[in-house]
């Protein structure tokens, strides 16, 4: 019944997509709340025991008879069936409640009805302030730079300057992108990079959608193919009980595929609407939508001051700052929210910017983006709705259950398809990953085969549906370049189409042969 009711979902925005009248993303989110809210009336509710690293003495196990402490040691862990090495959670790498195998057990029904629908995307909100604070400061702090002037005649100056060779734009920004996912699995942050891009695009003059498909594939394509991503290839190696570095050629190989093949389509969509704007998905869906970002109608470049070169110099360092933090100094959204505010206050300094409309400019910038930041917030509240209704245990049971005495090929198909399945409704990495590892790595084993290729599966099945996933970062995006959500489907299937048959054949060569 899990199955159904989630390949219900895609049918259904398949044909919404095909009629004239579309829901905007708000109401998208929406339907997913009510059909997740929806399956906690028929699927029967379960879950697995857990457990949690809390200090070097001992592991919290918490089970249907209550929480208990367990040593701290690898003992316990291979106790439980648990294929991960101890050293694993003494240095920090599995923060996360680990699903313990062959624990699951029926629990009390909770469905959810019309007060908890109503109630979830408010709890979804509270649960993901982090990031619904960082959209509004990053708002505020792009609009203090337009502000400034000099952003806007830097954007004049790069798109004259490479008149004429605008596709390179997409090259360069769309591999940096899918590296930056496939390397230290660059998400959330790639909102930040919206207001910087869209003006370029446009003023090179392109439509909304490659922007969109630029920023949001592009990062999404490299953590579907992600080689040393953190959140997602390192833990979920770790949980699978498997080196990271096992299969380490076939990912790099996979993601110059898929990133070229990105690059490809975005080239081709990018040339079609050149030679012909008519053909542009968002004309032709939405009309001429206005750009949240302030596009200058002037194109010659006009000479940079002093002050504009100072302003463009702090605008550079923030970024290249905010990478550095990422990656290398383990800075999160809270982090990154304190330096677009502290190169906000250096802004005013630089340009001597009076109090009032400091003030202003930051509420103005935080109120274009204050839709975007709703809807991740929204999206949360399908998972909450899950959690509560007690059926994500169930979902992952009842879905492992039917892989039993598949062959090799056939058993990492149905574990791709059902990583495809469950993303509709879990869109962290990390937090798929600690679920799901413990509970599927062991049933690959009894056929021979590699966790490893449990792993692709994984990170590939995860990577296609965000493609287009309601609940992830999808709808946030597209809403940053102001599409629906019906045009953004109009434009990735295609890809998510080309992308999908890459990974089977993928993963059948890899199990076929690489045992």
């Amino acid at each position: 019944m899990s199955c159904a009711c989630q390949v219900f979902i895609l049918t259904y925005l398949q044909y919404m997509a095909s009629k004239r009248s579309f829901p905007t993303a708000l109401t998208v989110v929406m339907i997913v709340i009510v059909l997740a809210a929806g399956a906690t009336w028929l699927i029967p509710p379960g879950k697995y025991d857990r457990l949690e690293f809390q200090t070097v003495h001992f592991l919290l196990h918490s089970s249907q008879s209550g929480d208990q402490a367990l040593p701290a040691n690898q003992r316990t862990l291979d106790s439980l069936g648990i294929k991960i090495r101890f050293g694993k959670f003494q240095k920090g790498d599995i923060r996360k409640p680990i699903a313990v195998p062959n624990s699951y057990h029926p629990v009390s029904r909770n469905p959810q009805g019309i007060t908890s629908i109503l109630e979830a995307p408010f709890k979804g909100l509270y649960d993901s302030s982090d990031i619904v604070f960082f959209v509004l400061i990053c708002g505020g702090f792009i609009s203090l730079f337009y502000e400034s002037g000099a952003l806007e005649k830097g954007i004049r100056s790069i798109a004259h300057r490479m008149k004429g060779r605008e596709k390179w734009l997409i090259v360069v920004f769309t591999f940096l992108f899918s590296l930056g996912g496939s390397s230290y699995g660059m998400a959330e942050e790639t909102l930040a990079f919206y207001p910087l891009l869209v003006p370029v695009f446009v003023a090179a003059g392109y439509d909304m959608i490659i922007p969109a498909g630029v920023i949001y594939a592009g990062s999404n394509i490299g953590t579907m193919a992600a080689v040393t991503c953190p959140f997602s290839v390192i833990l979920a190696s770790d949980v699978a009980g498997v080196n990271w570095t096992v299969g380490t050629t076939g990912r790099i190989i996979l993601f110059v595929f898929c990133t070229g093949i990105t690059i490809f389509y975005l080239l081709w969509y990018a040339a079609r609407i050149k030679k012909d704007p008519s053909k542009s998905l968002v004309l032709r869906y939405d009309g001429q939508v206005p750009s949240r970002f302030p596009v200058s109608e002037q194109t010659e470049p006009t000479p940079l001051s002093i002050r504009d070169k100072g302003v463009l110099l702090l605008f550079g360092a923030t970024f290249i700052l905010l990478i550095v933090g990422v990656v290398g100094l383990d800075w999160w959204l809270l982090e990154m929210s304190t330096l677009f505010f502290a190169s906000s206050l250096f802004l005013a300094l630089i340009v001597r910017m009076k109090e009032k409309v400091f003030v202003e400019k930051i509420i103005k910038g935080a109120e274009g983006l204050l839709s975007v930041a709703v809807i991740i917030g929204m999206a949360r509240g399908v998972t909450i709705i899950l959690n509560e209704g007690q059926i994500s245990d169930s979902i992952l049971f009842y879905s492992a259950n039917l892989t039993h005495g598949m062959s090799a090929a056939l058993f990492i198909l149905m574990i791709l398809l059902l990583y495809l399945i469950l993303s509709i409704f879990i869109s962290s990495s990390s937090g798929m990953a600690v679920l799901t590892m413990p509970i599927i790595a062991p049933l690959g084993q009894l056929i021979g085969m590699g966790n490893e290729h449990i792993v692709n599966a994984y990170i590939l099945g995860m990577g296609i549906m965000n493609v287009i996933s309601p609940t992830g970062l999808a709808l946030p995006s597209i809403a940053m370049v102001n599409v629906s959500y019906k045009t953004w489907l109009r434009f990735s299937m295609p890809l998510m189409i080309l992308l999908t048959l890459i990974s089977v054949l993928f993963l059948v060569i890899s199990v076929s042969f690489f045992k």
